[in-house]
């Protein structure tokens, strides 16, 4: 079986959407029924996909197109430029890692799809609102023309069903298959920018910068726990994640709130890395008020943290009782501080013994058994 992936994405550094193709790669590359995987990324997106992920898979064979990075360019290439790839390569089936346009009548393979979240729809401030218009067109159509609609969590599948009841329905087209989480093969090191650092205690966050993220919030809270006295003094924040529309408010923040050497912002780094942050931190926070899935919250889990979050649907779905959740009504600066402080002095948790659900092997049967029925 030969799987093409598309990943072609406008990030220039890792992302989940980016994540979610690699891990999707490698783990069809650790079955039988696989043969053969194309990567199809951006020119822009090699180095971080050689370097970020483990793709040491012969399977995987990485294909990278040499555009403009610009909306028109991608969107062209998605309409006019996939269809002759796939011609020229006689793919069994097409995956799209994310929703993007495409003309099916030029397509002779099933096409699949992941949809991560209903972001234009429920947060379109996220994109700016003409942007989000384009966002939902070009979702609306990819959703149309897709075989099969693969969600990442059932609060995804939720809303997909909210919005888009006649797709959800149509024959089971949309199904449930969560991210992949798997550090097995990393060896954690420690990261360089952070050498003279690298034995003060720290609390960790992982996003992107959007305003769903609530980063932010994330920011004030630690802040006030330093006025408060209810950290060590020598107590850092790190929050890594790409940058995005709330960049310049999180660096305008740290520069008011005077945190500038304390809170650490990392926006590129590998997985190696990101594991020894896991690894060595005090307790992962993540405040979201929107989320399709939220691989970091998993991969916390995975390493046994102690973890802070906002009480919304994903994170009960993921999280269960292995997180300290707190409100993000009312004063949800007072109500992060206060949970965070709990956490820190409480014990280690006894570790995430739902794993299970999100490995290699448990989600590469899935996506075979899905797979074999649309080919």
């Amino acid at each position: 079986m030969h799987i093409l992936i598309v990943a072609l994405h406008r990030a220039d550094k890792p992302t989940g959407v980016c994540r979610h193709a690699a891990n999707l790669a490698r783990c069809l590359a650790e079955t039988d029924e696989v043969t053969k995987i194309t990567l199809v990324t951006g020119a822009w997106q090699q180095h971080y996909f050689k370097t970020a992920f483990l793709l040491n898979s012969d399977k995987i064979q990485p294909l990278a197109i040499d555009i403009n990075n610009t909306s028109i360019a991608r969107n062209a290439w998605f309409l006019l430029g996939l269809p002759k790839l796939v011609k020229k390569l006689q793919p069994d089936l097409v995956h799209l890692s994310f929703p993007l346009p495409f003309l099916r009548a030029y397509i002779s393979c099933p096409v699949v799809v992941t949809v991560h979240d209903l972001y234009p729809y429920k947060i379109p401030e996220n994109f700016g609102y003409k942007q989000a218009l384009f966002n939902r067109l070009f979702l609306q159509q990819c959703l149309k023309n897709s075989d099969a609609i693969i969600c990442v969590s059932q609060a995804t599948l939720e809303d997909l069903e909210y919005y888009f009841p006649e797709i959800a329905s149509r024959h089971q087209k949309a199904k449930v298959i969560y991210n992949i989480v798997d550090f097995t093969l990393v060896n954690a090191k420690p990261l360089k920018v952070l050498a003279d650092k690298s034995s003060s205690p720290f609390i960790l966050c992982v996003g992107q910068h959007r305003k769903n993220k609530n980063i932010d919030l994330l920011i004030k809270s630690y802040a006030l726990l330093r006025h408060e006295r209810k950290l060590n003094d020598n107590t850092r924040l790190i929050v890594v994640g790409s940058v995005g529309p709330e960049t310049e408010n999180l660096v305008r923040s740290i520069e008011q709130l005077s945190l500038i050497d304390s809170v650490s912002i990392l926006s590129e780094i590998d997985d190696s890395e990101l594991c020894w942050l896991y690894q060595n931190c005090e307790l992962f926070v993540i405040p979201s008020s929107l989320e399709g899935f939220c691989i970091p919250l998993v991969e916390a889990l995975y390493f046994s943290c102690k973890v802070v979050c906002s009480d919304i649907p994903i994170f009960r779905e993921i999280g269960s009782s292995n997180c300290t959740y707190f409100d993000l009504m009312g004063d949800p600066v007072g109500n992060m501080s206060q949970s965070i402080a709990q956490s820190l002095t409480a014990e280690l948790p006894l570790g995430y013994d739902d794993c299970a659900r999100f490995e290699i092997k448990e989600i590469a049967t899935q996506y075979l058994n899905y797979y074999s029925e649309l080919i």
